[in-house]
């Protein structure tokens, strides 16, 4: 199964928030990347999600640290990995989604991110059972 880690994000200059999460899903040699304003809660309300440039696979692996270029920093809050079906690709246009199960240490169920006219929601659908051996 490929992996998946969530990455929480303070001081970076781009965010008026001050902190917000980094979705990384591994998709081929890159990772497909979403900016979470906040963790999706288990059966809670979708949260606003922005699709991110593709992000190098390195940053499933990152524990801590300076984000290069004066970006903030960043630290893994949770990562394991995930099964979609049928793949992570999406069609063009408002409506299309990537729902995926997450297998981690504390985010464990059905996350689907769904592309409207103005942007990506994304929302954690229960638990779901263990992976695979």
């Amino acid at each position: 199964m490929p992996r998946f880690a969530i990455l929480e994000h303070i001081n970076a200059p781009d965010d008026p928030a001050g902190i917000h999460y980094d979705l990384l899903l591994e998709a081929g040699a890159g990772c497909r990347t979403w900016r979470l304003a906040e963790l999706p809660q288990p059966d809670g309300p979708p949260v606003v999600a922005v699709e991110l440039p593709v992000h190098r696979s390195a940053w499933l692996e990152h524990e801590a640290g300076e984000v290069s270029g004066g970006r903030g920093f960043a630290r893994r809050i949770d990562a394991g990995r995930y099964e979609s079906a049928p793949s992570l690709a999406i069609t063009p246009g408002p409506g299309g989604t990537v729902a995926v199960t997450l297998h981690g240490a504390r985010v464990v169920g059905r996350l689907v991110l769904c592309r409207h006219d103005d942007g990506w929601t994304a929302a954690l659908a229960g638990h779901a059972p263990p992976p695979p051996a």
